[in-house]
């Protein structure tokens, strides 16, 4: 054919009772094949007496009808909630759900020793206290040992800033220290107390740093200076409780009468506090401060040099460059010539820390230098990519770097196996989590400081506020922080109800504070892409500062906090009705895991009651929520059995949600009984679960067994049964008008992840050529069927208007030059396609362009047949 003749403008083949509906039908078997012939409902010859036009013209109507039923069929399971003009977003649905399984890995060994007590781990022959978070309660007012100052001179790692930090309490003699607990606050305290109180009138004064008792407060601590308790020049720590019900923070004055307190005596004072909306106002005062956490490289490098040096019988002379202090002073806190400029210190001290952790300084080595190639081999182990993985996290804090500079030194030592190695860095995710939570409500049945009066249970909500984020953060990380910061309130409410039913329990509406929510709970910021209405804009994304504590903290919760586990639910399935992809489907795959941990109540409380909920949104939660369960080999099994009775004996609710469980394609024993259970699902009940059933079919073939499932939906489409054939023809018009994105798992970087936007017909026709004559065969199958034959029309003129962008960019011609030739082999389909573009060119509201109308052309001819129906055409 000439390619002017795409231009021409004849009149339109007639089709029986549709004006400008229809394409020209084709004749049975056309295609040579067996399926072709067996096709439903192709068209065929009528005789002439008029009850045969009687009889034709019922048929005629019967098959509109069944176009109408075939239609409604096609149209998207998931939106019938919103009606059938509303689009589901089911590409944001995929994308949080990979997004959540990357955060929540399927089978991490999470707590690979046992540990009775989590405040002590014994690995080897290491026996090391963990408890970082020490309560502030816990401390005595009395003098801080000589001995524990002396170890804070050597081994202190001085965080970024602090030369400001002690400039600040010398020119002040107060200072107010904010940090969130675990992060060395206490430890900078008492290196600046013990700095600043060294040459001072107290420099002889075994005393010269002294613990306040916390229940005293600040302005007990002001009359205990004016007494002179602590004599003159002493240095007070004081951490005062906070966060217990019934407790007021310090106000301006009270600051003040302290510091004129401190001046009047030559003393100093550091009050530490925990970042949050309590001390918030005292960190914002003349007298606040936020100390840094210590870098984790050089916390490591000393630490571990350190247990090197003890294990070769090495004195400790120098940890991390101008870190690490010996007594006898010229260095380290004793000078102070070079703490002129912070900037200068902190770049020279971090360079001291990486030489530390690579060769010898200070203490020498063994005369065969063998402490200097251990230091080499722990350099390496420490950034093994393995031990980087078990240990899960950003940055270390002090006692974490304790405890992995002893794993390590172990390691190389001889005295703890890699499993042992492993397993321990494991932990260190898993004690974090212990400790956020351990005791956090028993504050509330504690009286207030004072007169000993009854319990106060008003602050229920901001106690529980803190932990409420740690859980959010790790069912919902990598969302936006506004989404992450809404279902904390709502659970801070679920969990203060459940521990005092009979009050309502306060909320606060101005209390929140993004700073101290993300040091609270070892979390960072990052910008990043967020779904909204089916378009992708920039919003403020956060995560877990580790990629191993979403997991600990789940199972932490899980496994130690029964009580928890109602409020918990109840607040996971207010998420499930949740809106937004990104929350629905990450509380998704977090029930899944939380269900592998127990699987009895997860199955009980979350997955069964969702399964049965009226609405697809709560079934779609089910579903994923039973996938993520069979992620894992242990409970794959159970997870099979589920669905396959649901598929066979269950209400149309719970065969629905197995459908969407089966998509996946891990909830059946191989892909062919994942398919017979598809098809035994849409074919029952006169096609009732048909649309969802199909589209869970078409949601397989981005899986490895594509051929599998082609093979399949060609033998449907040659099946005695309507219902069968049905379940075919809607699948393969679904596989044309489902872009990638919406039913792929992969992460762009595979050849159909690298297609988001395309027709999944046409990706996989780019990216497996193999599989592009069976796709064209049962495509061209679904064109010649007449029920099937006005969607599946609507479905080819989408695709060509695919070959190109707005602006002109190839975008599907790839793939269309693969199918369009297969699927216009004969010479009716390529007059079926030349109608179609001449329709298309005389749209009048997007009408198709003679030069693409040309190029969509020869992408289906090739050259050679369009130069000989060329050349016949002029005789």
């Amino acid at each position: 054919m000439a390619d002017e003749a795409v231009a021409e403008h004849p009149a339109e083949p007639a089709a029986p009772k549709a004006k400008d509906a229809r394409a020209p039908e084709a004749p049975r078997g056309a295609r040579g094949d067996d399926n072709a012939k067996d096709a439903p409902d192709a068209p065929g010859s009528s005789d002439a007496s008029d009850a045969a036009d009687a009889e034709a013209a019922e048929r005629e109507k019967e098959r509109e009808r069944a176009a109408d039923r075939f239609k409604d069929r096609t149209r998207d399971p998931l939106a019938e909630e919103q009606g059938e003009e509303e689009p589901t977003d089911a590409a944001a649905a995929t994308r949080a759900r990979r997004s959540g399984q990357k955060l929540l890995a399927s089978g991490r060994d999470l707590i690979g020793f046992d540990r009775s007590d989590v405040g002590r781990l014994h690995i080897g022959d290491i026996n090391i206290g963990l408890d970082a978070r020490r309560s502030g309660l816990s401390m005595r007012d009395g003098p801080v040992p000589e001995e524990e100052l002396l170890r804070i001179r050597r081994t202190h790692i001085e965080p970024e800033g602090y030369v400001r930090l002690r400039r600040a309490l010398e020119a002040r003699r107060l200072l107010v220290l904010g940090g969130a607990p675990g992060t060395g606050r206490a430890s900078t305290a008492l290196a600046l107390l013990e700095e600043v109180t060294r040459d001072g009138e107290s420099g002889q004064n075994a005393e010269r740093v002294r613990r306040a008792d916390p229940e005293r407060g600040v302005r007990e601590l002001a009359a205990q200076v004016v007494a002179g308790e602590g004599g003159r020049g002493t240095g007070y720590l004081l951490e005062p409780a906070l966060d217990r019900p019934g407790t007021l923070p310090p106000d301006g004055m009270d600051l003040d009468q302290l510091a004129s307190a401190l001046a009047e005596r030559g003393s100093y004072a550091v009050v530490v506090v925990s970042v949050g909306s309590a001390a918030n106002p005292l960190l914002a005062g003349r007298y606040g401060a936020i100390c840094p956490p210590a870098p984790t490289r050089e916390l490591v490098a000393v630490r571990l040099r350190k247990r090197l040096e003890e294990e070769h019988g090495d004195p400790v002379r120098v940890g991390g460059g101008g870190s690490a202090r010996d007594g006898d002073g010229g260095g380290g806190l004793d000078g102070h010539a070079d703490r002129d400029r912070d900037g200068g210190r902190d770049e020279g001290r971090a360079r001291g820390a990486d030489q530390g952790g690579d060769r010898p300084r200070g203490g020498g080595p063994d005369e065969d230098g063998s402490l200097s190639r251990l230091l080499e081999r722990a350099a390496e182990l420490r950034e093994d990519p393995e031990v980087t993985e078990a240990v899960g996290l950003d940055d270390l804090r002090p006692a974490e770097a304790e405890l992995f500079a002893s794993l390590l030194a172990g390691h190389l030592l001889g005295s703890v196996g890699r499993e042992e190695l492993l397993s321990g860095c494991r932990g260190l995710a898993a004690v974090q989590a212990y400790e956020w939570f351990a005791g956090v409500d028993r504050a509330l049945a504690a009286p207030p400081p004072g007169d000993g009066r009854a319990p106060v249970r008003s602050g229920t909500a901001a106690l529980f506020h803190p932990v409420a984020f740690r859980i959010a953060l790790a069912v919902l990380g990598g969302a936006s922080h506004s989404a992450v910061s809404a279902a904390a309130h709502l659970l801070t409410w679920e969990l203060s109800v459940q521990s005092d039913p009979d009050s309502t329990p306060a909320r606060p509406l101005f209390c929140d504070d993004p700073e101290s929510d993300l040091a609270l709970s070892r979390a960072r910021p990052a910008d990043g892409p967020v779904d909204v209405a089916g378009a992708e804009v920039t919003g403020r994304l956060i995560f877990y500062r580790g990629a191993a504590l979403p997991a600990a903290v789940l199972a932490e919760l899980w496994d130690r906090h029964f009580p928890v586990r109602a409020p918990v639910v109840r607040w996971l399935r207010l998420l499930a009705d949740d809106p937004r992809p990104q929350v629905s489907m990450r509380a998704a795959v977090a029930a899944g895991e939380l269900s592998v941990r127990d699987f009895e109540h997860g199955y009980a409380e979350l997955v069964r009651p969702l399964a049965e909920a009226p609405t697809p949104r709560r079934r779609v939660f089910a579903a994923t929520a039973l996938d993520q369960a069979a992620g894992h080999a242990s409970h794959r099994r159970a997870v099979r059995k589920v669905v396959e009775d649901w598929s066979r004996h269950g209400t149309p609710a719970l065969r629905w949600t197995a459908a969407m469980a089966l998509g996946y394609g891990r909830s059946a024993d191989s892909m062919d009984d994942t398919l017979d259970a598809l098809a035994r699902i849409g074919v029952r009940d006169d096609g009732e679960q048909l649309a969802v059933a199909s589209l869970n079919v078409v949601r397989l073939l981005t899986l490895p067994e594509c051929a599998t499932v082609l093979r399949r939906l060609a033998d449907w489409t040659g099946h005695r049964g309507e219902e069968y054939q049905d379940l075919a023809l809607v699948s393969i018009v679904r596989l044309a008008l489902t872009d990638v994105d919406e039913v792929l798992d992969d992460e762009p970087g595979t050849p159909l992840g690298d297609r988001g936007d395309w027709p999944l017909l046409l990706a996989l026709a780019a990216t497996r050529p193999e599989l592009t004559g069976k796709l064209a065969d049962l495509f061209w199958t679904a064109l010649n069927t007449a029920r099937s034959r006005d969607v599946a029309f609507d479905a080819l003129e989408t695709l060509l208007r695919s070959a190109s962008r707005k602006d002109g960019r190839a975008w599907t011609r790839e793939g269309l030059a693969a199918l369009l030739p297969a699927l216009t082999a004969e010479e009716h389909d390529q007059r079926r396609l030349k109608w179609l573009l001449r329709r298309m060119m005389r749209d009048q509201d997007r009408p198709l362009t003679e030069e693409r109308a040309r190029a969509l052309w020869r992408l289906a001819v090739p050259a050679r047949q369009r130069r000989s129906d060329e050349e016949e055409s002029h005789g």
